[in-house]
C-alpha cells in the first residue's frame, strides 16, 4: 500500500517540506483539500472500542509499509492509543506531542495550522506567539470530530515526511469512518 499524492484536477501537489518555489494555487488547493477532509472525517460517534480500532488499522498500515513511525490517539488528558514500532526515535514522541497540541488548541489538523500561515505570506512558526518548544503546525495530527459535537480527541502520526503523516492519517480515518457507516 502506498501513500497516494493528492495534488487536485492534475495540479501538482504542494510539498510543505520543500524550500523550493511551489506551483501557483498548489497551496491553496492543498488548504481546499485538508477542508474537506474535516468536512468528510464527521463520525457519528467515538468511542474507546473505535480508538483501538483506529489505532489497530494504523499500525497494520505501518507494519505493512515497515514505516518507523509512532502513534498517538488522545483524549483531553487520557491516552487512548499509543505505540511506536519499529525505526520510530524518542525524537517522534517529541513530534506527537508538539503536533498533538497544535492540533487541539486550533480544532485542525496541525498540517492545516502550518498551511494557512503560509498562505499569509510567512510561516505561523515566524511569529513571536508561537511558542515552537510546545507546538508543531506540521502535518500529522488530525482531530477527531463528531457530527453535532466537534473535536472530542487527536490522532497522531510521527515518522515521516509531514505530508506522508497526515495523510497515513487520513487514509485510516476514512477507513474506520467507512466501516462505521457499514455497522
Amino acid at each position: 500500500m502506498t501513500l497516494q499524492d493528492s495534488g487536485s484536477a492534475g495540479l501538482p501537489a504542494f510539498d510543505p517540506d520543500s524550500a523550493e518555489d511551489q506551483p501557483a494555487g498548489a497551496l491553496e488547493a492543498l488548504i481546499g483539500q485538508i477542508e474537506g477532509e474535516i468536512a468528510e472525517l464527521q463520525f457519528p460517534r467515538f468511542s474507546k472500542d473505535d480508538a483501538l480500532a483506529l489505532g489497530l488499522e494504523l499500525v497494520e498500515r505501518g507494519k505493512e509499509d515497515n514505516l518507523p513511525i509512532a502513534i498517538d490517539i488522545t483524549k483531553g488528558e487520557q491516552v487512548l492509543f499509543h505505540v511506536a514500532l519499529e525505526g520510530a526515535t524518542p525524537d517522534n514522541e517529541g513530534w506527537v506531542r508538539a503536533k498533538r497540541r497544535t492540533a487541539v488548541r486550533y480544532e485542525e489538523p496541525s498540517l492545516l495550522v502550518g498551511l494557512r500561515g503560509r498562505a499569509g505570506g510567512g510561516r505561523i512558526e515566524d511569529n513571536a506567539w508561537f511558542d515552537q518548544s510546545t507546538y508543531a503546525a506540521h502535518g500529522g495530527a488530525f482531530p477527531i470530530y463528531v457530527r453535532d459535537v466537534g473535536a472530542v480527541a487527536v490522532v497522531t502520526v510521527s515518522g515521516l515526511p509531514q505530508k506522508a503523516d497526515h495523510d497515513l492519517v487520513v487514509q485510516a480515518l476514512r477507513e474506520i469512518h467507512r466501516s462505521m457507516r457499514q455497522s
